[in-house]
């Protein structure tokens, strides 16, 4: 057992203080997409994030200094919390745009379907760890019935956007846990082929339209695709430099984004024309940064569960960041996924620091001796 001040001084600081940066970053773009709201609690959101930080940065750095093997035995119960979540939700949630998605917690709402990711990630990783020498395809069926329950709950919500992201989360914990690469391919290639059921038969009709808007944004410009015409001229607009901070007559200011939705989904919107395209690019550098810096920790993690649960964050963090930037400037469809640490969402924000503190957990014990 390490002491605990050798355990602070092990910690990997560039991930330290790649996080930091991200979330105070956030924060400032929280502010720069609000402050001009009269609405009192849009002006203030900035503020509960911060108190989300707050609290998601000391649990960080509890989990971080606490061995990760506690997941072992904690991992089934916050399953089940997660389960019991989503089973709640289904009972007395709130829709948000045609979603059945929300829990109304005194003054907070909560989105059961983050913390289930990271309990399914967490579950998951015990899974393919426990069973590695396996025939790849049980180790499939195992994996695959281990968050099929999760998974299928927050599909009838529908949370679509939610839902996709399990699927880069699933493939990128059966790669790290050893399956080999032509039964990844399959997999692959069976999701290519279900996409157009799914399409056509498995999604709602806001869905369908909003798949529709994706593929044809100038079909319907006052209606279906007013949000994302005008995120894509917002960035436009923005240049190489962005207008900057407080500028004035910009599209957010305006009211040309749409204000519920502009400091949490479409963030990368406000920050692509306050600071432009080497904004952009610098925030894109720091996901990036922050990647390969897990991709490092989980190579050199000490056992197959260290590795399954940072291959986990990977996998959530890339699709989160693919998908949310990717609909701002029409790559992918409008799925509503927040934009980790940047976007406002304290349930979230708190997902994503316990699960970076799973990761700096590994990487300040990876070279005890697995038991």
């Amino acid at each position: 057992m390490l002491p605990l001040f050798r355990k602070f001084l092990g910690l990997n600081w560039i991930l330290l203080v790649l996080t930091l940066a991200l979330a105070g970053f956030g924060l400032f773009a929280i502010y720069s997409a609000t402050w001009m709201r009269e609405d009192a609690y849009l002006a203030d959101s900035w503020r509960r994030q911060l108190a989300w930080i707050g609290v998601g940065m000391a649990v960080y750095m509890v989990i971080s200094l606490t061995d990760y093997r506690w997941v072992r035995w904690g991992a089934v119960p916050f399953y089940l919390f997660g389960l019991a979540s989503l089973v709640l939700c289904e009972l007395k949630g709130t829709t948000v745009y045609g979603a059945k998605s929300w829990l109304r917690l005194g003054p907070f709402n909560f989105q059961p379907s983050q913390p289930a990711i990271l309990a399914g990630i967490m579950v998951l990783a015990i899974v393919l760890s426990q069973f590695r020498r396996l025939h790849p395809f049980l180790r499939i069926v195992l994996g695959g019935a281990a968050v099929a329950a999760p998974w299928l709950m927050i599909l009838k919500q529908p949370d679509l956007g939610s839902a996709i992201v399990w699927v880069p989360v699933f493939l990128v914990m059966l790669y790290v846990g050893g399956l080999p690469m032509r039964y990844l391919l399959v997999l692959i290639l069976l999701g290519l082929i279900l996409i157009p059921i799914v399409v056509n038969f498995g999604l709602k009709g806001y869905q369908r339209d909003r798949i529709t808007t994706f593929l044809h944004p100038d079909r319907d410009p006052q209606g279906d695709g007013w949000t994302i015409n005008q995120s894509l001229t917002a960035i436009g607009s923005g240049g190489w430099a962005g207008k900057g901070f407080k500028a004035e007559n910009t599209l957010n200011e305006l009211g040309f984004l749409p204000s519920t939705i502009v400091h949490n989904d479409f963030i990368f919107a406000v920050i692509g024309e306050q600071h432009g395209f080497m904004g952009g690019v610098m925030l894109l550098g720091a996901f990036a940064a922050l990647l390969l810096t897990l991709i490092l920790i989980g190579h050199f993690a000490r056992d197959d569960l260290g590795r399954l649960l940072v291959g986990g964050t990977i996998g959530m963090l890339f699709a989160h960041v693919f998908m949310n930037i990717g609909m701002t400037i029409s790559v992918t469809p409008i799925t509503g996924l927040p934009l980790p640490l940047i976007s406002y969402g304290g349930s979230f924000a708190l997902v994503v620091l316990v699960s970076l503190g799973i990761a700096q957990s590994v990487w300040i014990h990876r070279h005890e001796l697995p038991h």
